[in-house]
């Protein structure tokens, strides 16, 4: 492996990540040797090599859109989404606190802790039956703040082909 960046922190282990351009960014504790990273990455240059193809593949796949496609797909979002949530809300006898439309690039919904929804936009690009997978999982995080068993009971209950769905959304 020949580039890599390294970020040390006070974790205590180290870590590979393959970011969407293609960079290996390498976590450290703030104590381990360059020699110890060096030979970590090159332990795992086939994962690394992997993950960069998975990579390329989602860029090829999913293109960073222009500023005017950017904002089509915000205003869709803003209009589609929360009319999307209130129906499966009803449906699951939820109430989120609000919704947020984001541009979270790898992060398409989050449920906080005031079970407030965020959406990113990106999301618009995929298929219906994707972007309904992600509003009722972020909805069954209302009741289940985790991806135990019985969020994905709640899930399925729901969506009871939410597994062919989340494997669209991965693809």
């Amino acid at each position: 492996m020949d580039r890599y960046e390294v970020v040390r922190s006070r974790r205590r282990t180290l870590a590979v990540e393959v970011r969407r351009d293609g960079a290996v960014v390498v976590r450290a504790p703030l104590h381990v040797p360059e020699r110890e990273i060096a030979h970590f990455v090159s332990s795992q240059t086939a994962w690394i090599d992997r993950a960069r193809a998975r990579q390329a593949l989602r860029r090829e796949a999913h293109p960073e859109p222009d500023a005017a496609r950017c904002a089509e797909l915000e205003a869709q979002a803003r209009d589609e989404i929360p009319r999307r949530v209130a129906r499966y809300a009803e449906r699951m006898g939820l109430r989120p606190t609000g919704i947020r439309i984001t541009a979270a690039r790898t992060r398409f919904g989050s449920c906080s802790a005031k079970n407030r929804l965020c959406f990113s936009w990106r999301l618009m690009d995929y298929p219906d039956a994707v972007i309904d997978y992600v509003v009722v999982h972020e909805l069954a995080h209302i009741v289940h703040k985790n991806h135990g068993p019985r969020f994905w009971e709640l899930v399925e209950r729901y969506m009871p082909d939410y597994k062919r769905r989340r494997a669209m959304l991965r693809e």
